[in-house]
């Protein structure tokens, strides 16, 4: 379904306040850890992960050893790490790295980029081609036993993996088609009836999405200055917009789930749109009247 002059679509009176200048060349994946209060995202070019408070203030940041496309808490304590090739595990306390499994050797092109974890605790994320031009991107989702599961492929940058409220229905995005697709899912994991749920006709690319209580999709998009909020029909009925252009992904948290964080990146950039956007690579918040849904852990079973 197009979104061009939809009717239903409204601009929200909402100014999101920038919470950490943060500066990141690719800021992503930002998630809620409700248990520490806190809110994590990685800057995948700058090899980073970041944590802060709701209000952005209690400030930490770790190295990590290769562009890392989600940092994803587990039931555990620590968090898995999606890496060029590879999924690591990362234990804050220590800042001790450790390989969970290897993937796509025959793709030493590809890495990791967006990922999610579904409400039985499973593991799904997207590799992409790092050139941004190769169709060479796939969706995965981690078994029971650790094993990644082709879910998907044929994409160039993969994107936004997220499913709605009730577990039937699954979404994910490729980005440079400009469209999200959605997806039956079982309660085993397994995928059908892949179909567009919507398609994006102005400015800028969707990136990474997020769903409500609701069942509305949240997407960000990269190069169009907002984020957007689609109903389960794919219509789209609201739009947040930001001072920088480059709006990756979006996560909600606090105490109520009604704050609603967001990344973004300088990556693209000229040197006089990095100067007119002082505030790209910050990291924002919004109130929402809608609350989003509870953060899962990914539940890795013992190997």
């Amino acid at each position: 379904m197009s979104t061009r002059n939809n009717p239903a679509a409204m601009a929200a009176a909402i100014e999101p306040a920038c919470i950490w200048s943060l500066g990141a060349k690719l800021g992503e994946g930002p998630v809620w850890h409700a248990g520490e209060g806190a809110l994590y995202l990685v800057d995948i070019k700058g090899a980073k992960l970041h944590r802060c408070k709701e209000d952005g203030s209690g400030r930490r940041s770790w190295d990590l050893p290769g562009e890392t496309g989600f940092a994803l808490p587990m039931a555990d304590g620590d968090f898995v790490c999606g890496l060029p090739g590879k999924l690591m595990r990362l234990s804050l306390d220590s800042s001790k790295l450790s390989t969970l499994l290897e993937l796509e050797a025959d793709q030493p092109g590809n890495r990791l980029n967006d990922g999610y974890v579904d409400s039985q605790g499973r593991l799904w994320f997207g590799s992409m081609d790092n050139a941004e031009s190769a169709p060479t991107g796939s969706l995965y989702r981690v078994d029971a036993a650790g094993a990644p599961l082709r879910m998907d492929g044929g994409i160039v940058i993969t994107n936004g993996p997220c499913a709605s409220p009730d577990g039937r229905t699954f979404y994910h995005t490729d980005t440079l088609g400009k469209v999200i697709h959605a997806y039956d899912l079982a309660p085993d994991g397994a995928l059908s009836n892949k179909r567009v749920f919507t398609e994006f006709t102005g400015a800028g690319h969707p990136d990474g999405s997020t769903v409500d209580a609701e069942g509305h999709v949240w997407v960000a998009l990269f190069g169009g200055a907002r984020v957007e909020r689609y109903s389960p029909r794919g219509e789209l009925v609201q739009t947040v917009r930001f001072p920088c252009s480059n709006i990756t992904k979006i996560a909600f948290g606090g105490a109520d789930l009604r704050t609603v964080f967001v990344s973004s990146a300088w990556k693209g950039l000229s040197l006089e749109q990095r100067s007119a956007q002082p505030l790209a690579g910050g990291v924002f918040s919004f109130r929402s009247e809608v609350p989003g849904l509870a953060q899962h852990h990914y539940n890795r079973k013992p190997s």
